[in-house]
């Protein structure tokens, strides 16, 4: 056994463990990494990159189908699964190559291995035990899957269905939530009959009901299928396809079964529990500032409760890092963190729905405000629809931004910026937004809230 101190040890290389590995060690800490596959993680190679990448893709494949509505001659001939892998492959793969350069250039140790936490604290992977002053747990998530609900052949997660070198004709997803929406857009983009099953009672039901609803709307003009409300009893699997019945008896025929309800904490097997580290239905219990139950170890990422988001990952491993430097950085909870579904169209928000709002506050308290995207000239240019609906306390700040349209998801900061600044839309109102832009949009809402509307009646 060969004993490596250093100052800080990070259990996982994906959003998170390398953030708080760059930032440590650019505040002159002695940093080890340990990852058993590559850094990057999860998000880098089989998540936000590569997915984002295919919808990209896809919307390439509709802009071409619809060239002609605006006086461009162009045919779309099909899809060349192999060319759309190695775009997305390359991508990734430059990705990887600057991040590796940065980890290098920063004097990080990469270990490879897989490792398991120890008390001291320390991670050993092997025969080698590497001791830090701290250590930072950041070990990443996995897809779920249901009760008795196997994967393997024909039944797929989203692992897989990258993997795929074809693109079926038939494709049923089960999970209405970003991950089974995104696969949505890109398969019906590639002219794939989708159908999604969701036993809650709207696509994306974290999201505002308002945005929940635009976006089936827009689903629905796709000839994108869903079906709401009903569970999924099971499935059953032939060498050509599947056939998924619900509680209800109603059954669906499709080439796979993309299975898309959620990600768990992939903390089992690890040595957390044995070196002291509460665990809670697989998570890891923090405080605020994210130290667990054990001294000097802390943790960050999806194995946190909370929005199991890269962005929320890196955010936390800064933090974690800033916080072991004696910096006392701020704690930014999740409300205040945007999230993004890059389907088409986009939903996007920030802060409390106004549902939450109303439950947190009153409803008398709360007032919220939706301007059309049909009343926005860039939108109209890019031929999207879709809303912005602000959140306001009556008479105060501004608590929730929520946003459903083709690109919104570039607009979500401003959002952000209004809600963890705690602005009223009169502070707001006088800034002025670049014409055209969907960013007006945006403005229009805090106009109207603070009671001087121009284009919204």
């Amino acid at each position: 056994m060969t004993d490596h101190t250093f100052d800080l040890v990070v259990l996982g290389g994906g959003s998170g463990g390398y953030a708080a590995a760059l930032r440590a060690a650019e505040l002159g800490k002695s940093v080890a990494l340990v990852e058993k596959d590559k850094v990057g993680g999860t998000c880098l190679h089989r998540g936000c990159i590569p997915t984002k990448a295919l919808l990209h893709a896809a919307e390439v494949a509709d802009t071409a189908r619809d060239a002609a509505t605006i006086g461009i001659r162009a045919t779309f001939e099909g899809i060349d699964p192999a060319g759309v892998r190695a775009y997305r492959e390359g991508i990734v793969a430059k990705k990887f190559k600057g991040l590796e350069g940065l980890v290098k250039a920063r004097g990080i140790t990469v270990v490879q291995g897989e490792g398991r936490l120890e008390a001291g604290p320390a991670v050993r992977v092997g025969d080698d035990v590497y001791r830090g002053t701290d250590v930072i747990l950041a070990t990443g998530s996995y897809s779920r899957s249901l009760p008795g609900l196997e994967i393997g052949g024909r039944v797929l997660t989203s692992e897989h269905a990258l993997e795929l070198d074809e693109i079926p004709s038939r494709v049923v997803i089960l999970g209405g939530g970003v991950i089974g929406v995104e696969f949505a857009s890109v398969w019906r983009s590639f002219g794939v009959d989708v159908t999604i099953i969701e036993a809650l009672d709207h696509l994306v039901p974290n999201e505002d009901v308002a945005l929940s609803k635009a976006l089936e709307r827009a689903f629905r003009r796709r000839g994108i299928a869903s079906s709401l409300g009903v569970r999924f009893q099971g499935v059953t699997q032939t060498p050509d396809g599947v056939t998924v019945t619900l509680e209800d008896g109603k059954t669906f025929e499709a080439d796979y079964l993309l299975v898309a309800v959620g990600r768990g904490p992939a903390t089992a097997g690890l040595g957390y529990e044995e070196a002291g580290v509460t665990i809670d239905r697989g998570f890891v219990t923090t405080d605020e500032r994210l130290r667990t139950s054990v001294p000097h170890v802390w943790a960050v990422g999806d194995i946190v409760p909370g929005l199991q988001l890269a962005h929320r990952g890196f955010q936390q491993g800064i933090f974690v890092a800033e916080e072991i430097a004696g910096l006392s950085p701020v704690v930014i909870p999740d409300t205040q963190i945007p999230k993004v579904t890059y389907s088409h169209p986009e939903v996007a928000s920030v802060g409390l729905t106004e549902v939450q709002a109303s439950e947190a506050h009153g409803a008398d308290a709360v007032v919220a405000y939706e301007y059309n995207l049909a009343g926005n000239g860039k939108s109209e240019i890019l031929g999207t629809g879709g809303i912005v609906k602000v959140v306001r306390m009556k008479d105060g700040p501004v608590i929730g931004v929520h946003l459903v349209g083709d690109r919104v998801g570039e607009l979500i900061t401003e959002g952000q910026l209004a809600v963890g600044w705690e602005a009223h839309p009169e502070d707001i109102a006088p800034f002025v937004h670049a014409h055209p832009t969907q960013s007006e949009a945006l403005g229009e809402a805090f106009l109207a809230l603070a009671g001087k509307p121009l284009h919204a009646l």
